[in-house]
Order: structure tokens, then C-alpha cells, then sequence
């Protein structure tokens, strides 16, 4: 049984609470395309920062690298982005909307009894045709073809370029993997469903180089490692699975392809949040060709040389980050409260705050000693400060944005330095010294 849909809910508390927002919403917005806010960038930092952690800073077997979006227009072309990155377009002459042609029975055509585009007496569906989804632009002072630069539709190529400069610099030995973080785009025709599927995007990219012939034995520890990871970030164990590409499914340089999926709810169901694929030499045997460079790998052991084959691994960091917003939603009945309460059961080390420090009181010294907490604690924590309202309605503001603990000064506090915990899950609450602060939250926050 599919999980219920929270999107619309999920879409409302990011506005209220600052997660995202709407792009250019004065305008009236831009489509598809959306601004984190000062707590979700938080989230979304915390969720890159603990990628870049298991696969660069962890590990002495794989190098960072931050590659230009923009590259030499030669790049797209070995890729096969310039000829193959297409999808079937078709448009309605009535109604001007746009559509996939291959993914007519997931659109919806604007005219009222909202259906499928073709099922209206008045549609007028145009012949598919193939429409590149790279966004094109211009370098230099002249928009003429010789000038045709594209923005990067995925992370991956900056990396297969810099394969000898990484590998030489770092004198690493295959096998070894180029990790990287960054933006790319794509002219999707139809995008949708919050930040699960938009224009501009950010990608979580590491290939791993192997020697041909080990290839498969990676590409099956690297498929249960990302899998670990899914789940050491909080997202539960029976809302992800795998999904193996078929024959039909399969890209024609892969040797092997599984996605991760996630059970976003609702009719959105299992969606790919990462691919793990066995990309075989095509990539850089292709670079190799078009600029006429050697990019082989030398095994002084062996005394030969190859061209390295490619395990990648590819996290959509926006879908991740939709993904644990999904998982962490959930509403809860609270004793002696009609209304209940919302809460974001984030994981500890994503959370944007990790603490808030709230004075019972705005008097007898209890903003003077919460504020000093607050100046404690802001150096080892992201934390907050909140005196407005009610005890009660404070703790709901930091449930809905998944602050694991709060900490309530009263007017015990004062005499005895001691200070209130409350944990987010549990509800339970804790009396512990101030000076005791740092290492409890550090312990717990993990």
C-alpha cells in the first residue's frame, strides 16, 4: 500500500516556515523553478555536507573536484548530448500546452474537465517531434553559431575531462573515484511535482575508475553502499528499493543500471532519487576520440595500459532533500490538545536548527541567561532564540521545522543554572546544567 500523499501539506510549511519558495513570486513566479530559503538551504547543506563526507573527506580513494558549468561546446558532442539528449514533443494548437509524447497519460490537459492532452473533443495534437532538453547560450560579444555554449545538462562530463589532471595531481592509483557537487540544467518539457523534477538542478556525482574486467564486482559494492546511505540519512527502509533497468530501459553506453527509489505517496508513488550505473569506457574512449587526447590509465605494477571503465553513482541533491522532507512529515494527536501537532522528524544531522533556547519568562534575568546559552552554543550548533507566544506554541514553530531539542530557561534556571530539554520524538524532558550543555547536545545529535 502506497504511502498517503503530503505534497500539497509539505508545500504550504516550506513557504510558512522558510524552507522554499516560489522563484520571482512578486512576478508571479517562474516555472518550476524554486529559491531555498534560510532553512532550507540549511537542510540541503547538511544533506551535501554529509555526502561529501562518506565519499570524499572519509575516504583516501576518491578526490573533490568543482568543474565550470560552462565547457567547450566539443564536450556535448562526444557525450552524445548534442545529438541524443532529446525527448518527443508534442503541441496542442488549441490550448498551446506542450507535452512528452512518451508520457501523455501522466499530463494534463488544461482545458476544463481536466484529462489526458488528446482526449478533449477540440485537441489538435501536433506529429512528435524531437526537442533538445540542453539550454543554449552564447560566449563572447557575437551570437553567431561559432559562439554556441551550452549549460551543463549533468556533472559528470567536468569530471571525465579532468580524469588524467586528477589523477596525475593526486597520484591516485585505479582504482579511484572524482566526486563533485553543482548545478545543471535542463529545458524539461514538462517539469512539476514541487523540486522532484525541475529545470535547474543540483547533482551529487562521484565515478569511480576501475580496471575493465572489476567492473561488476564494483558496480555491486557501490549499489549497496548508496543504498546504506539512504538509510543512515533517516529515510525509512520499506520507502526505498531498487529498481533495475531493462534491456529497453538501459542507456546504450551502459553495461548495468539500478536506481534508488523512493515512495514519495500518493499516485507519485516509487521515484528515482539516485542512479548507479556501469558506464563501461564509453565516456572517456569518446573524449579520447574527439580531442585527439590519450586518456589511458599506465599500471606501472602490470606494466600496461587501459581505459579505465566507470562505475557512477548520481544523487539528485533536490530530490533527496524532497525525500526527507517526505519521510520526516507527520501529524500527531498530543494529549489535552484538540489540535495536535505537525512535526518534521528530521534526522539529527540534517536538521537546519539543531536547538532553540526559549526564556519562560521576559523578566527576572531569563533573556539575559538564554541569550548567553544562545551565545554559547552558536559556535559548536546552528541554534535559535525564540521569547514570543507561549511555551506551548513555541514548541510547536520548532516542531514543524524539526528542531530535535529545545531548551527552556525558567525561573529555576536562574538560581541553579540548570536548564529544561525537551526532545522533539519522545516529548520527554530532562533537567541538565548549563555547563553540561555542549556535551549533551553533542552526544545526542548524531
Amino acid at each position: 500500500m502506497s504511502n498517503p500523499d503530503v505534497m500539497d501539506k509539505l508545500v504550504s510549511l516550506c513557504k510558512r516556515r522558510g524552507f522554499i519558495f516560489q522563484s520571482s513570486e512578486i512576478y508571479g513566479g517562474t516555472g518550476s523553478v524554486w529559491d531555498y530559503g534560510p532553512l532550507g538551504v540549511e537542510l540541503k547543506k547538511n544533506i551535501k555536507d554529509r555526502w561529501w563526507h562518506a565519499m570524499v573527506r572519509s575516504r583516501d580513494d576518491i578526490e573533490g573536484l568543482d568543474a565550470a558549468i560552462l565547457m567547450h561546446p566539443r564536450t556535448w558532442e562526444a557525450s552524445g548530448h548534442v545529438a541524443g539528449f532529446v525527448d518527443p514533443l508534442v503541441d496542442c494548437k488549441v490550448c498551446k500546452g506542450r507535452f512528452r509524447a512518451d508520457k501523455l497519460e501522466d499530463a494534463k490537459c488544461p482545458q476544463k474537465p481536466s484529462k489526458q492532452p488528446g482526449q478533449h473533443d477540440a485537441c489538435a495534437l501536433t506529429e512528435a517531434r524531437q526537442f533538445n532538453l540542453m539550454f543554449k547560450t552564447h560566449m563572447g560579444a557575437l551570437e553567431e553559431s561559432a559562439s554556441i555554449v551550452y549549460l551543463r545538462p549533468e556533472t559528470a562530463q567536468g569530471i571525465f575531462v579532468n580524469f588524467l589532471n586528477v589523477q596525475q595531481s593526486m597520484r591516485q592509483k585505479v582504482p579511484f573515484g572524482i566526486a563533485q557537487i553543482g548545478k545543471a540544467f535542463r529545458n524539461e518539457i514538462t517539469p512539476g511535482n514541487f523540486i522532484f523534477r525541475t529545470r535547474e538542478f543540483e547533482q551529487m556525482e562521484m565515478q569511480f575508475f576501475v580496471e575493465p574486467g572489476t567492473d561488476m564486482e564494483w558496480f555491486e559494492q557501490w549499489k549497496a553502499m548508496r543504498m546504506q546511505w539512504h538509510l543512515d540519512l533517516g529515510l525509512s527502509k520499506d520507502r526505498l528499493q531498487f529498481h533495475q533497468h531493462s534491456a529497453g530501459e538501459l542507456a546504450h553506453y551502459a553495461r548495468a543500471a539500478f536506481d534508488v527509489t523512493f515512495d514519495f505517496g500518493g499516485t507519485l508513488g516509487f521515484q528515482e532519487i539516485e542512479g548507479v550505473h556501469n558506464r563501461g569506457d564509453f565516456d572517456l574512449t569518446q573524449h579520447q576520440q574527439y580531442s585527439s587526447k590519450k586518456l589511458e590509465y599506465f599500471d606501472q605494477v602490470n606494466n600496461k595500459r587501459y581505459v579505465p571503465y566507470v562505475i557512477e553513482t548520481s544523487v539528485g541533491a533536490d530530490r533527496v532533500t524532497l525525500a526527507a522532507l517526505v519521510n520526516a512529515y507527520r501529524e500527531e494527536a498530543v494529549e489535552g490538545e484538540a489540535e495536535g501537532r505537525v512535526v518534521l522528524g528530521l534526522h539529527h544531522a540534517i536538521a537546519p536548527i539543531k536547538a532553540a533556547i526559549f526564556p519562560l519568562t521576559k523578566k527576572d534575568g531569563q533573556p539575559e541567561m538564554a541569550h548567553a546559552i544562545l551565545n554559547d552554543l552558536r559556535n559548536s550548533f546552528t541554534v535559535d532564540y525564540d521569547e514570543t507566544g507561549s511555551i506551548g506554541k513555541r514548541y510547536r514553530r520548532q516542531d514543524e521545522v524539526g528542531t530535535p531539542f529545545c531548551i527552556t530557561v525558567d525561573p529555576q534556571s536562574t538560581g541553579d543554572q540548570t536548564v529544561t530539554v525537551r526532545d522533539r520524538d519522545t516529548l520527554a524532558q530532562e533537567r541538565v546544567a548549563v555547563g553540561s550543555l555542549k556535551a549533551y547536545l553533542a552526544a545526542k545529535l548524531v
